[in-house]
């Protein structure tokens, strides 16, 4: 029983192959070019929400930063994508899996210290050491901040893959609960369906939520560093 709750998160084979990569190209195969989808009320609503999010969350960066705009809402949608694909029955969500919240965090990350390297590179590494540290202090702060900063990457990606894996753990128990209760004790099954219910808005909620602070907080790594 505990290791079935579990299986949900290992990643499907077909014949031996594992299915990851179709799940990654999905949103390629569902993403219309053609002119007669692009002038309909889908694409103008997708086109202004999109707008929207990304005026939001290029808001912490000056100017100089807003030619990773593109980079940044990409990275938004797909986890939006992923994360929200999850919630279909007999699907299975790519974002679960450390390795590839990893993959994506690492990269971002160094992106956003290589520019800072790059461009200022000695107001980059003076955030190692607040200004006015005593002497005795400076070992152990230099210490600290680098650690703290080495740990970003992984906070970004534990952060998605906990709160991913916590929801779907929760609605799994929730509805294992109903088919158990279902013949025995009705009205307590319907109450814990309503529960179910909203236990997956909520999870909703949090697959678009968790996509958005993912980005955001890049979007703020990005504002140290330009």
């Amino acid at each position: 029983m505990t290791l079935s709750f579990f299986d949900q998160f290992s990643i499907p084979n077909i014949l031996g192959i594992p299915l990851m990569i179709p799940a990654l190209l999905f949103p390629l195969i569902i993403w219309f070019t053609t002119n007669r989808l692009i002038q309909n009320r889908y694409s103008t609503i997708q086109s202004s929400f999109t707008f929207y999010i990304t005026k939001q969350m290029m808001l912490p960066i000056n100017t100089t930063g807003h030619k990773w705009a593109g980079t940044f809402v990409t990275i938004m949608l797909m986890l939006m994508l992923f994360n929200t694909l999850g919630l279909l029955p007999y699907t299975f969500t790519p974002t679960t899996q450390l390795s590839m919240n990893m993959a994506l965090a690492i990269p971002t990350w160094l992106m956003t210290i290589f520019i800072g390297l790059r461009n200022q590179p000695t107001a980059s590494l003076g955030h190692l050491l607040p200004e006015g540290t005593p002497t005795l202090l400076i070992p152990m702060l230099i210490l600290i901040e680098t650690v703290s900063l080495l740990i970003r990457p992984i906070a970004l990606g534990v952060r998605l893959t906990a709160n991913l894996t916590a929801g779907h753990l929760l609605i799994q128990l929730t509805s294992t609960a109903v088919f158990a209760l279902l013949n025995t004790m009705t009205i307590t099954a319907s109450m814990t369906l309503v529960v179910l219910i909203l236990l997956t808005c909520l999870e909703m909620a949090v697959a678009l939520i968790q996509a958005y602070v993912f980005v955001l907080l890049l979007t703020l790594y990005l504002q140290e560093n330009i």
